[in-house]
């Protein structure tokens, strides 16, 4: 099923610089959308690889990467030279065997107002009109990235208000593949409009709207998510197959291509029930008792591993990037362990993908969801492991444990989600005065009866939910008991009447747990526990 090159394709339609429609997995599709084709003679049709095509995310009203080598590539006819300019820039490059070319344009400052990047080979010339030159970050995950400005708390507002030139976005559409592509299909750069962001990831949107007032440069998001995905669907096959976890998805994968044809059949039937019973919930309020339908694993499968690292990630490398956004593991809990090797895999494999370095790597953790256990522990648990990232340089993390909303795996509210990944961002990538995340737990030690917990960014300390504060205990018994707890300076002492002799201490620690404890600057504090039970 890969997304290949073939010796001969043709584009169907005049090349007017609209989208290009194709049928599906024609691999001609979508190379150069958005693009304004210079032409010396008229022509109703291309054939490909004859002239010059772009990797996907280089359209009309494109951002490039500031203060970085930026490089632009694409396919060509063998032997061919490309020139390619930009603000003074010349560039040439000779097209390859394999029918590549790559050329690095030298890092540039940050420019709001837009030039025309020419790509030009033989009698052809592509030019893309209103690049400019800001901080690009690639946006990627499962649904809640996915989810579209329109459809967040006061979406409709927001989009209403949206008009901004700085902010832009680019959607990388679904499309899996067995084999790492060369082509994706996006819906084309597109700056901020009413008409336009409404279709904009809404954490995205609220991150770049942030980050672009305080650094009052142009940000551009490359959005490539997917709802419903696990992380191992993200990860190339390579770096999967070294992991602990990869022979249990290869049987898996085996089992699954068996079963697909029932599998397939049966799915139209149980999706539809499964929607009209969350239909009815959101009416009425009434329990959806159907578990969630998955679809059926199989070929041209998101859900096959490495699938979509191949077809909606492989083919952005190397985009010149400051960093990614990743909001991602709704479709991993119960699989914690696997998850906190999975997760830094994932990281360090995308990092080499780019070439670039340690690059930021931000994430979110998921928020307080009760999963229908409000007291259970298997979102602790993911939570957890997402952290494990955290042992890999240059990484960070929004914490979100308090803006979920316990019986919606989708909350609406994304305005602080996108607002805490770019406070994260200022501070960790940008280096900017203020603080980037909430109290982070740093020891504890007992205390008489109690525990005392020790914080770094701990500045302004408080309880906002005193005495029920989220804080648990137990004793040599491996038993937690609610606990209550007072501020003292930057520490928290935490005692529990049923505990005389503490021995471990969590906080936050359940699928949707009270959440108390912040600091003054009003980020919360992230969930941790000090036992490994």
């Amino acid at each position: 099923m890969r997304i290949g090159w073939p010796h001969k394709c043709v584009l169907p339609h005049a090349l007017d610089g609209s989208q290009m429609l194709m049928l599906p997995m024609n691999p001609c599709r979508r190379l150069i959308p958005g693009a304004t084709i210079v032409v010396f003679a008229t022509l109703t049709a291309l054939s490909c690889p004859a002239d010059v095509m772009l990797a996907p995310a280089f359209t009309d009203h494109a951002v490039l990467q500031r203060d970085l080598p930026v490089p632009v590539w694409g396919r060509g006819t063998t032997g061919e030279t490309i020139t390619v300019t930009f603000r003074g820039q010349k560039h040439q490059a000779t097209v390859g065997a394999d029918g590549r070319w790559s050329v690095r344009l030298a890092p540039m400052p940050a420019e709001t107002e837009g030039a025309e990047l020419s790509i030009g080979s033989g009698q052809k010339t592509v030019v893309l009109r209103d690049v400019v030159v800001g901080e690009v970050w690639l946006a990627s995950g499962q649904s809640n990235m996915e989810w579209p400005l329109n459809q967040a708390r006061q979406g409709k507002e927001v989009v209403a208000s949206a008009n901004s030139p700085l902010i832009r976005h680019v959607k990388i559409e679904h499309s899996p593949s067995d084999l790492p592509a060369d082509a994706a299909k996006t819906s084309g750069w597109q700056t901020a409009t009413p008409e336009t962001a409404g279709g904009f990831s809404a954490v995205a949107y609220f991150f770049a709207r942030e980050l672009s007032q305080k650094l009052k440069v142009p940000v551009g998001i490359i959005h490539s998510s997917w709802g419903g995905t696990p992380i191992e669907s993200w990860i190339a096959e390579p770096a999967l197959r070294v992991t602990k976890a990869w022979p249990r998805f290869d049987a898996e994968w085996q089992a699954a291509l068996k079963v697909f044809p029932q599998k397939q059949a049966e799915y139209p039937a149980l999706d539809a029930a499964w929607r009209k019973a969350d239909d009815e919930h959101r009416a009425t309020g009434k329990p959806n008792s159907l578990p969630w339908p998955h679809p059926p694993v199989g070929p041209g499968s998101a859900y096959a591993p490495g699938a979509l690292y191949n077809g909606m990630i492989a083919p952005l490398a190397p985009y010149a990037l400051r960093g990614v956004l990743w909001y991602q593991g709704e479709s991993n809990v119960g699989r914690a362990g696997e998850y906190a090797e999975l997760f830094p895999t994932m990281i360090r494999d995308w990092r080499k993908s780019w070439g670039q370095g340690d690059f930021p790597f931000l994430f979110v953790q998921l928020p307080n969801y009760a999963d229908g256990e409000p007291a259970g522990r298997k979102w602790a648990e993911l939570r957890e492991a997402q952290n494990a990232a955290l042992t890999l340089p240059n990484t960070g993390v929004a914490i979100t444990i308090d803006v979920g909303e316990p019986n919606n795996l989708h909350p609406t509210d994304k305005q602080p989600v996108g607002e805490r990944l770019a406070r994260v961002a200022e501070a960790n990538a940008y280096h900017l005065p203020g603080e980037g995340t909430g109290p982070v737990f740093q020891s504890a030690a007992r205390d008489g009866p109690a525990m005392r917990a020790t914080f770094t960014h701990a500045e302004g300390l408080v309880l906002r939910v005193p005495p029920a504060s989220g804080f648990e205990l137990a004793g040599a018994d491996k038993v937690f008991h609610a606990a209550i707890a007072q501020i003292h300076g930057r520490t928290v002492v935490v005692s529990a009447a049923e505990v005389r002799e503490p021995v471990a201490l969590r906080y936050a620690w359940t699928n949707s747990p009270i959440v108390s404890l912040y600091n003054g600057a009003g980020l919360p504090a992230a969930p941790f526990r000090t036992d490994d039970w």
